[in-house]
Formats: C-alpha cells, sequence, structure tokens
C-alpha cells in the first residue's frame, strides 16, 4: 500500500511539473465573469444558458483554468499531495449543472464557480481538499473535509481524541483563528456514541465536517492579489489539513 501511494505521489509531481505556470502573469479574474454569474442568477433556465454557452466558456471556465495553474505553484509549497488541475472538465473547477434530483430547488445551473483541490487519494467532493468559492455576492476559500462517510469521520474524531493537545495547538494558533475565525461545520446535537460529553473538544467531536474558510470582498478577485490571498490562507489551513489527512492514513507529502 505505501509503494502505491509513493507511485501516486510521484506521479502527481511528474503532471504538475508538466503544466504551465502562469503564476507570474495572472492579473485577476475578469468583471465580465461576475456579470456572466449574475445574468446566469437572473435567467436561470437551460434556454439562456444554452444560447450564452459560448460566453460561459470564455468569460467564465478560460480564466477560470487560467486561475488554477496559476495557483499550482501555491498549492505545492503547502503539499503536492493535492490534484491541481485546470482541464475545463474533469479538472478542480466543479461542473455549472446542479444536481436537482434530491432538491427542492430545480434551477438546472450553479450561480457560482466552485474549485476544489482534492487528496490524490480522493474520488469526490467528500474528500480532504482546498477550496475556492467565487460568486458576485461573495469569495471564501479554505481548506477541509465535508461530509465524509461515517467511518472516515470517526477516524478523525478518534485521532482528536488521542491528540488532544495538538488540536489544540492547531485551532488555538493566533493566525489560523485571526484568518478564520475558528473550525465550521454542522454537528450532531448530542455527542456521537462513544464518545464523552465532557471531552475538551466535544464541539468539533459532534462535528459532521471538518473546514476552515477565509472570505475577502469581491473586489480582490479582479486583482492579482487573488493568487497571493489564497495561497496565504491554504498555508495558514495546512496544519488543520495535514492533521486530518494524516487521520486518514494518507500522506501529506511536503516539496
Amino acid at each position: 500500500m505505501e509503494n502505491d501511494r509513493k507511485e501516486e505521489t510521484s506521479f502527481l509531481i511528474t503532471y504538475l511539473q508538466g503544466e504551465r505556470d502562469v503564476s507570474n502573469t495572472f492579473k485577476g479574474l475578469p468583471v465580465e465573469l461576475f456579470e456572466f454569474l449574475q445574468e446566469l442568477a437572473d435567467n436561470n433556465n437551460r434556454d439562456w444558458f444554452t444560447a450564452n454557452k459560448p460566453r460561459y466558456k470564455e468569460i467564465v471556465v478560460e480564466p477560470i483554468c487560467d486561475f488554477i495553474d496559476a495557483l499550482r505553484p501555491q498549492i505545492q509549497q503547502v503539499s503536492t499531495s493535492f490534484v491541481v488541475d485546470s482541464r475545463p472538465h474533469g479538472g478542480s473547477m466543479f461542473r455549472i449543472y446542479r444536481d436537482t434530483r434530491f432538491s427542492k430547488d430545480k434551477t438546472p445551473y450553479k450561480e457560482h464557480v466552485g474549485c476544489q483541490f482534492r487528496h490524490i487519494a480522493g474520488k469526490d467532493a467528500h474528500a480532504p481538499g482546498f477550496y475556492v468559492h467565487i460568486s458576485p455576492m461573495e469569495i471564501f476559500f479554505g481548506g477541509g473535509v465535508w461530509r465524509p462517510p461515517n467511518p472516515v469521520l470517526d477516524k478523525v474524531r478518534n485521532t482528536i481524541v488521542d491528540n488532544p493537545e495538538r488540536w489544540a495547538n492547531i485551532i488555538g494558533n493566533k493566525t489560523f483563528k485571526r484568518r478564520f475565525g475558528g473550525i465550521r461545520g454542522d454537528g450532531l446535537k448530542r455527542p456521537p456514541r462513544g464518545y464523552s460529553a465532557d471531552h475538551p473538544h466535544i464541539v468539533d467531536l459532534k462535528r459532521k465536517s471538518f473546514f476552515a474558510l477565509q472570505e475577502v470582498s469581491p473586489d480582490l478577485a479582479t486583482s492579482g492579489k487573488l493568487v497571493t490571498e489564497v495561497g496565504r490562507a491554504f498555508t495558514a489551513v495546512s496544519p488543520m489539513m495535514e492533521f486530518i489527512t494524516r487521520s486518514l492514513e494518507l500522506p501529506y507529502t511536503r516539496r
């Protein structure tokens, strides 16, 4: 199993080295991207989107792919165990199409752009990963793990129980608290079965998700400072990400 992980990491490094570096030329996302998302919010239907799909590809997909490429060096500095894939389909950028099967809201398209840089071992959005959310109303980014399966969640909880001081140092770090305000994630009303109600980290043990997010002004997204600020956030959340990742017995490889 360890050999498999080394091969996965080696493959990822080779893949990343072959990608273009636009970190020094990225000047921010175009204003037109936000205008498109606002128009989409006002016309969230298939006819409108089909007619405007060429615009979507030009002023949303292409700039986001450049943004992902620009973020690559920043993420590599944090860990090479996370995939940075700027392909317009099947890469780090989430699809614009909403899954409406189990939702009362049947609007077909997302009104924001989401990018997840998930762990090389991850297969879906529930894997540990770094995340960027972009919309006309809000910009936020950070990292964590969102609603993982119960066996995975229990591994994180058990690691917190076994390493309470280390977890306290991570969430109590001044830089972490100043940038993110703390850990987020919806939780259970009662302690999960098998965990003491008086544990010092019971609030976190009740969580069903673990993530830390920094919110910024949408104005930042149209400047070259966006990549720098996202990179700083990913660096600040790295200790929590490493704690979570290693609790799942996954590699957290540094350059």
